[in-house]
């Protein structure tokens, strides 16, 4: 179940075309602009991690990671959970009981937490404000 979730989350990604702006890819999912974009101008947490995604999907390294440096990073990991998922299910590895609790742990989790907030750090000083029209 997890090797297919994440491979329709990595087929989806491989489908979208890349927003040359790094925002905004996500709306070709039938959703609306970010709130925080249009509310106070400025990118949410989680702005141009589709984007990220699609551009590594597309094998545009460097435009994910110039979109949003910690979803380039999880769309990575993302792949290669993908094969150690299929792996497990066609073999019956006990690897990823292994790996979940190694990873699943503090000391993991708060680095990860912390370069998701550079990350959107990052995004926030790289990314203009939207122009208001009028």
């Amino acid at each position: 179940m997890v090797a297919l979730g994440v491979l329709a989350v990595l087929v989806t990604a491989a489908l979208l075309t890349p927003a040359d702006s790094g925002i905004g890819t996500h709306k070709q999912l039938g959703m609306t602009d970010c709130g925080w974009m249009v509310t106070i101008g400025r990118p949410c947490p989680t702005c141009g991690m589709t984007t990220a995604f699609a551009s590594a999907a597309n094998l545009r390294p460097v435009d994910a990671i110039v979109a949003q440096p910690f979803a380039a990073l999880a769309a990575l990991f993302s792949a290669a959970l993908f094969w150690g998922a299929a792996h497990m299910a066609v073999f019956g590895s006990r690897v990823g009981h292994h790996f979940g609790r190694l990873v699943l742990q503090p000391r993991v989790l708060w680095p990860m937490g912390a370069a998701w907030a550079v990350s959107w750090v990052y995004k926030v000083l790289t990314t203009s404000a939207p122009v208001s029209p009028g």
